[in-house]
């Protein structure tokens, strides 16, 4: 069973690298300096097998990676307090069959990583298709905010995806890896709110719309207000089936909401947020106004 040591000392120097090093600001680059483990370390314990005279008897067989999932296609989301599990799942085929596929997310640069989001486990959960040359690997990553898996806010955003995979013939080169083969978000976990007072209120009257956007803070383990945002003021009238945007208006310095319109039908009022690159979009649960 391969132990990929390289793999663990990375996201052990990050840990006491970030306790190191002051607290950077929410939307600050954190501080970088480490390196990436290459292939051969990855699958270094398992690849080998084979005889170095059979090994020069023929050319080296190189995996072909068909497909990388990360989180079933969908963003990475993290709050503040619960842990965030997802997989990725790698695809790929050898004449000999897949031994073995290994991924993982790091942010950075290739000779200064400054996040790692790694597998606990020490070998994929492989599972071969119709086609005996072809394997579909899956491994688990867990995410504990409270931890320094993110450390800081300024992690959010794009990272790279990086995987391999290894031949069922095990040979010392029978392996593929690519650092950079995919991206994939991980974003700070949204909330909206959303209040329309006075209820219930008069056909005509003005009717004012408050809200707040926040977002996880991965320094302090908070929601803090998501500054000029814009948001849109929606309305879904009784009885009908969608909502309708009536105006767009952006957060103040601390997240907050506030607009007015005036009533002129029972219905529910709600504020939406589209998201950006670091968090997700959101939409607050719709407040029903009675108009009398």
């Amino acid at each position: 069973m391969r132990i990929r040591a390289t793999v663990a000392a990375v996201t052990g120097a990050l840990a006491l690298s970030a306790l190191a090093v002051p607290a950077v600001q929410a939307d600050e680059k954190p501080d970088a300096g480490l390196s990436l483990p290459s292939g051969a370390e990855v699958f270094a314990a398992e690849s080998g097998a084979s005889t170095a005279k059979a090994r020069a008897a023929r050319a080296a067989e190189v995996p072909v990676i068909k497909k990388v999932v990360v989180n079933g296609g969908k963003d990475i989301v993290v709050g503040t307090q619960s842990k965030k599990k997802f997989t990725i799942a790698i695809t790929a085929s050898s004449p000999s069959g897949i031994d073995d596929a290994f991924a993982y997310l790091w942010h950075g640069q290739l000779d200064e990583v400054d996040g790692l989001l790694a597998p606990a486990q020490e070998v994929g959960n492989c599972k071969v298709s119709a086609d005996p040359t072809t394997s579909t690997c899956t491994v688990s990553i867990t995410v504990d905010p409270r931890s320094d898996d993110l450390y800081t806010s300024g992690l959010a955003g794009t990272w790279n995806v990086a995987a391999g995979a290894l031949a069922g013939s095990r040979g010392k080169n029978d392996f593929v890896w690519n650092d950079h083969h995919a991206k994939s978000r991980v974003q700070r976990f949204s909330k909206l709110t959303v209040n329309a007072s006075p209820e219930p209120v008069k056909k005509g009257k003005t009717l004012t719309v408050t809200g707040k956007l926040t977002r996880a803070n991965w320094d302090t383990n908070t929601y803090k207000g998501y500054t000029n945002q814009p948001v849109k003021l929606q309305f879904k009238k009784k009885g009908a089936k969608s909502y309708t945007t009536v105006k767009t208006i952006k957060t103040s310095s601390t997240g907050t909401l506030k607009t007015t319109v005036k009533a002129s039908a029972d219905g529910y009022w709600r504020y939406s947020f589209a998201g950006t690159s670091t968090t997700p979009a959101v939409s607050a649960a719709g407040d029903f106004v009675d108009v009398k």
